[in-house]
């Protein structure tokens, strides 16, 4: 379950990674894009300006590098030509690169041109949301904590949180232990220890917690129809607190 010290510096490198195509990412014109062509130029970005591998694709039969989940969509969103990103859309882009044997994983809520204020601020509290749980994290914290301090955040302004869904372990594999809920209560769960790796990745909602898979068997939307985000970051437990492995440039004062 924990890695070791030189383990957690490549998987730095797979964070360091792709915390470059998300920057590479902020520099498209995303609106009048459909979602297939952004998968495709993601995955050319990753396999050839980065020498790395696009780790979703052909996890568990998935035939994309990414996942593209708009404004209702929770997660799993699959790529398509058929959906178009037009103004005032929110969009969630998950993406997965595994170099040198490690696996990172992080995802971005974007804000399409000129969104209306309430989806603005579900995408604002998300991304909070996140930051809390990742300051919950240290030795001898709980994941208890780490939940808890997103649940509260997020129900004080009103928003549910997607329980169906989890943040994981991560390192050779895509998905390992432990489980990492986004809500909880303060003191329980599994005692966090120098050396862990896992994903922090809240989804939360306008409207209720409930939700439904779609007849392609992957796209989870809301049951409501109301907007969903999600923001997700790799992290490492660290001998004092917290390391993001996936830390953006555009973040580093966060991580201060």
């Amino acid at each position: 379950m924990t890695k070791t010290p030189a383990e957690i510096e490549l998987m730095a490198e797979s964070g360091r990674l792709l915390a470059s195509v998300f920057t590479w990412l902020d520099g498209l014109p995303l609106a009048g894009m459909n979602t297939l062509e952004i998968n495709d130029r993601v995955e050319a970005f990753i396999t050839h300006d980065l020498a790395a591998r696009p780790a979703s694709k052909g996890q568990y039969g998935y035939g994309f590098v990414l996942n593209v989940s708009p404004n209702q969509v929770v997660c799993h969103g699959v790529p398509s030509r058929d959906d178009v990103l037009k103004d005032g859309d929110i969009v969630n882009l998950d993406i997965t690169l595994e170099k040198n044997g490690f696996i990172a994983d992080s995802s971005k809520t974007y804000l399409i041109g000129q969104v209306a204020g309430p989806a603005r601020r579900l995408v604002e509290t998300t991304y909070q949301a996140m930051w809390k749980g990742i300051r919950a994290v240290r030795p001898g914290a709980t994941l208890g904590d780490v939940g808890y301090a997103i649940e509260r955040h997020a129900t004080r302004r009103g928003y549910s949180i997607v329980r169906d869904f989890c943040g994981h372990g991560i390192g050779r594999e895509m998905h390992e232990a432990p489980q990492v809920l986004h809500f909880g209560r303060p003191g329980a769960g599994l005692t966090l220890r120098e050396g862990m790796v896992f994903t922090i990745e809240p989804m939360l909602n306008q409207g209720r917690r409930t939700i439904r898979t779609e007849d392609d068997g992957w796209t989870v939307v809301t049951a409501d129809g109301k907007l969903s985000a999600q923001f997700e970051h790799t992290v490492a437990v660290t001998r004092d607190g917290v390391r993001v492995l996936t830390l953006r440039p555009d973040e580093r004062r966060l991580n201060a």
